[in-house]
């Protein structure tokens, strides 16, 4: 299929370059003292929201491909949407489908996986929605009972993420439970080893390989510190103080100071998270013949599949269960396709969403002629220590690039609203929020001086919600009258925003529009007629 597009009527030979901001995890929440951004010093944000042209848009549930609108947005989709102009069904959903209808269990890799010595399940434990679905594990196990399983093991990470902070045992006791319940008729099914997905195993971006290599101590080696269940290691880190699930120790299940559950040679693992960005690396672990990232020892003998492909360039994994979202025509793509030049950049924690989530799961370049990406190195501290993470640099590799004159379209990613508001420090979110609003004031600037336009959004929020909540909205405090922090994701709308160094744009709101159209917008501004099948585009002529 051809990329050429027709010249937009209204935007052909207007100003350019076109700038997005995309500023991570920050929405617009309700105003209240834990609302990061509310409560922050944003001056510069404060002054574009009374001026300029804006918006709120939808970030999550049906308006990013997920199942339902009580679902939260995440990086991974708000990113694909961006990217696409388009919704497409996403991981959450499809593999929901697959498994509800049972079509998951009918491939030759379940199969597979089935014919092991041993079944192994690897994944995050709770009912986030976002790499993982308790729903899915459970149905796992109960399906590989039916088909006749004999010896399974699930080595649990825990969440406090995409859920509340301390709250592992809410799915990992009926867990323990279930697996009870299966071990009859000479079925062995029982949880392995486990610990934080910070701390273990879901490393992304290659930022920290000693994560996946603390896991694979844990699940290959058994290698950790022992407990008798999964539910005593829990409980015994919370009595030592550590009650943040995400970065609790690893841990591994023994009995007589043998562990229960190592993986080895003749094994079967599933890694059955659906998101890709923290799966790739432990899959590389399993599937790399050559693999220098940590002492592996030689590749086991296993068969390994994974929920999803988790990148289809490099076919990792090589086996899935689910097909990953196919999608095609993206913004990048359709830009490049008609000469336009764009640059993208964000600090490691992002950088892979800048791209390839942007790209529609592509790795790398598009166009190498056309294309430019820069990286820039993330701290390797908890990012509450260091809030203001690597946005100044960013803003300093964006201005270099529009002071080039060359680009027609640039992209960059802003951190820390969601990265510091998932360690549930308010003070640390607030000083986020306050490096971004400076930043942006410096992008602004550069912007203005090049007769471009900036447009400033969101993948999702975050920050904007800093305390947990009832189903009524009251505050939840712990034992000391404390509010419990949040750690998650929220349902909240993001801003859009048009800066105009022309002043000649205006904003054209519709009801139920999402983040789907700022990929539309940028198209329309560097002047391409957008595909029919592209949603609305939010950005008119005054």
């Amino acid at each position: 299929m051809s990329l050429e597009l027709r010249p937009h009527p209204d935007f052909a030979g207007r100003q350019r370059p076109v700038v997005l901001a995309i500023l991570d995890g920050v929405g617009f929440g309700q105003g209240g003292p834990d609302d990061a951004w509310a409560t922050a010093r944003t001056p510069t944000l404060d002054r574009l929201l009374a001026t300029c042209p804006h918006t709120a848009l939808r970030a999550h549930g049906t308006a990013v491909g997920l199942p339902s609108d009580e679902d939260m947005g995440n990086s991974e989709v708000g990113h694909n949407a961006l990217g696409a102009g388009r919704v497409f069904d996403q991981g959450a959903k499809l593999v929901e489908q697959a498994i509800g209808s049972g079509q998951a269990f009918q491939t030759e890799v379940w199969k597979q996986l089935c014919s092991g010595r041993t079944l192994h399940l690897l994944g995050l434990v709770s009912d986030g929605n976002v790499h993982s679905h308790i729903d899915h594990l459970l149905a796992l196990v109960a399906q590989a009972a039916a088909d006749g399983v004999s010896r399974l093991r699930v080595h649990v990470l825990t969440d406090g993420r995409d859920v509340e902070r301390q709250s592992a045992l809410t799915w990992v006791r009926p867990l323990e439970e279930r697996l009870a319940n299966h071990r009859k008729d000479g079925r062995d099914y029982r949880v392995a080893s486990g610990g934080g997905r910070m701390h273990i195993t879901m490393d992304r971006y290659e930022a920290e390989w000693a994560m996946v290599e603390r896991g694979w101590s844990a699940h290959v080696r058994g290698e950790g510190r022992q407990f008798a269940s999964a539910v005593e290691a829990i409980e015994t880190f919370y009595a030592e103080g550590k009650t943040d699930d995400q970065w609790l120790p690893a841990f591994v299940v023994a009995e007589d100071g043998q562990p229960v559950g190592r993986i080895e040679d003749g094994d079967a693992v599933f890694f059955f998270n659906f998101r890709g960005d923290r799966a790739i690396e432990i899959s590389r672990a399993f599937e790399d013949e050559e693999f220098d990232a940590f002492d592996r020892g030689p590749r086991l003998d296993v068969y390994y599949a994974g929920m999803m492909q988790y990148d289809g360039d490099l076919m990792l994994p090589s086996n899935f269960l689910v097909a990953p979202p196919a999608i095609d025509r993206t913004l990048g793509e359709y830009l490049v396709a008609n000469g336009r030049q764009s640059f993208a950049c964000s600090e490691t924690q992002k950088y892979g969403h800048v791209t390839y989530f942007f790209n529609g799961n592509q790795s790398g370049l598009i166009d190498a002629k056309r294309e430019e990406y820069v990286e820039v190195p993330s701290f390797a501290v908890p990012f509450d220590q260091k809030p203001w993470m690597s946005a100044a640099e960013i803003t300093e590799k964006a201005v270099d690039a529009l002071g080039r004159g060359r680009f027609d379209h640039l992209r960059l990613n802003y951190a820390n609203g969601d990265m510091v508001g998932h360690t549930g420090d308010l003070e640390a979110a607030r000083i986020a929020m306050e490096v971004v609003d400076r930043e942006v004031q410096i992008l602004e600037a550069a912007v203005r001086k090049a007769g471009g336009v900036l447009l400033i959004t969101a993948d999702h929020g975050n920050c904007d919600e800093m305390w947990m909540r009832d189903k009524k909205g009251g505050i939840k405090r712990d034992a000391s009258g404390k509010p419990m922090p949040k750690t998650s994701h929220t349902l909240s709308s993001v801003p859009f925003i048009v800066c105009d160094a022309a002043d000649r744009l205006t904003v054209r709101s519709f009801d139920g529009a999402g983040i789907a159209s700022v990929g539309t917008s940028v198209l329309e501004l560097c002047g391409l007629k957008a595909p029919d099948d592209y949603v609305r585009g939010l950005v008119a002529p005054r």
